[in-house]
């Protein structure tokens, strides 16, 4: 039997392909912007996931240092690990910097303070593709490849230079900047620390300097035969300190601080994926109304509207694979390019996929109502 759809499409094989790969392109675009969603997500875990612990405590009636500010006194760490059920704590600060390059330009940060010498380490060294961790407490840095600076180059921050002494790599913060980590000796410093003519203002004034030993927030492991819960509960108890388990502060970063970020998302992948839609809809409408009068004529000699409407349905289906094929490739060919985080799952794309062919084939009823209502005699006559 002949294939009435392949007949077709030979005749306009260069259109109908221009015609995919432009839908393509747009099922690409909604492919980048679930992957956006999605490399969000990733983003806002990804130092929660490296520094492992399993309580946070930051101050009373806050979110944690991430969302808000949040201060603590570093000796805060001794006292935890005073309490039953504690194992280890670490004393953290998380500021956003600008890193000054050689050229004039600079770059955003999140600077990341830790004890290099505790037991702690927020720092993968999974992540780490040049040189090595902070080792000591003063003037060095870990700094992402992206910020563009080199093994050992020297970068001015407040009154001193630091030595970069490691370079990482996917390393981000929740809201997409990349990630530096520094001594939490250094990091009071910076974020702490008044420069000396606010120092000497204040002391006019009679205001005493700010307290560099403060942290943003304490991180702590619980022993076994504890749970995080239930340590947390007794810290809140008798402490009145803001306590959240590691999961509690994972769903403030992904429900709270990106939740009006992900719905914007989702609003313009729906709008897009309608709009594709539409587009495929219309294509198949216009096509078949090109060939209407073959229609007519096809009915005339006795070809049934059944075989008609397969012909047009497998046109819209093909055309619809034809777009997600060249969607995918569009997305992957331009992903890299974006300056957020974009992850790509094969899972985001069989959903998508499944999408189209459902749309392709309720977008084929508008050719396929057009083709049934074709007159036949319409054929005679010209």
């Amino acid at each position: 039997m002949i294939n009435l759809a392949a007949k077709d499409i030979s005749h306009s094989l260069s259109k109908f392909i221009i015609t995919a790969v432009g839908v393509g392109m747009l099922l690409g675009i909604v492919l980048i912007m679930l992957g956006v969603y999605r490399g969000m997500i990733s983003d806002a875990t990804t130092l929660i996931d490296d520094i492992n612990s399993d309580i946070w405590v930051v101050q009373e009636d806050t979110l944690g240092p991430f969302a808000e500010p949040s201060r603590l006194h570093e000796d805060f760490k001794n006292t935890l690990r005073s309490l039953d059920g504690i194992a280890l704590s670490s004393a953290m600060t998380f500021q956003n910097l600008q890193l000054p390059h050689s050229n004039g330009k600079t770059t955003r940060v999140f600077a990341v303070g830790y004890d290099p010498l505790g037991k702690m380490i927020p720092l993968n060294p999974k992540r780490i593709v040049e040189g090595r961790g902070l080792e000591h407490d003063h003037y060095e840095i870990v700094v992402s490849k992206k910020t563009g600076f080199v093994l050992n180059e020297k970068i001015p921050l407040g009154r001193d230079l630091y030595t970069v002494v490691g370079i990482t790599e996917k390393t981000v913060s929740s809201g997409g900047d990349l990630l530096v980590y520094m001594s939490l000796k250094d990091a009071q410093n910076l974020q702490f620390l008044y420069s000396n003519a606010r120092i000497r203002a204040d002391r006019a004034r009679g205001i005493k300097g700010m307290d560099s030993h403060m942290v943003n927030a304490v991180v702590a492991t619980v022993k076994a035969g504890h749970t995080p819960t239930e340590v947390a509960s007794q810290i809140k108890q008798w402490k009145h300190k803001g306590v959240f388990t590691n999961n509690a502060q994972k769903e403030i970063l992904t429900g709270n601080l990106i939740k009006m970020a992900s719905k914007q998302i989702g609003m313009f992948t729906v709008i897009l994926l309608v709009v594709s839609i539409v587009i495929i809809a219309m294509i198949i409408y216009n096509m078949t109304v090109e060939k209407i009068k073959e229609i007519a004529v096809m009915k005339l000699i006795g070809i049934p509207n059944k075989l008609i409407v397969k012909m047009i349905v497998q046109e819209t289906m093909l055309l619809g694979v034809l777009a997600f094929i060249a969607g995918v490739s569009f997305s992957h060919l331009i992903y890299t390019k974006f300056p957020k985080n974009v992850v790509l799952l094969t899972e985001d794309a069989v959903r998508l996929f499944v999408v189209i062919l459902i749309a392709s084939l309720l977008a084929s009823l508008f050719g396929a109502k057009k083709a049934i209502d074709a007159d036949p005699t319409s054929a005679i006559g010209g």
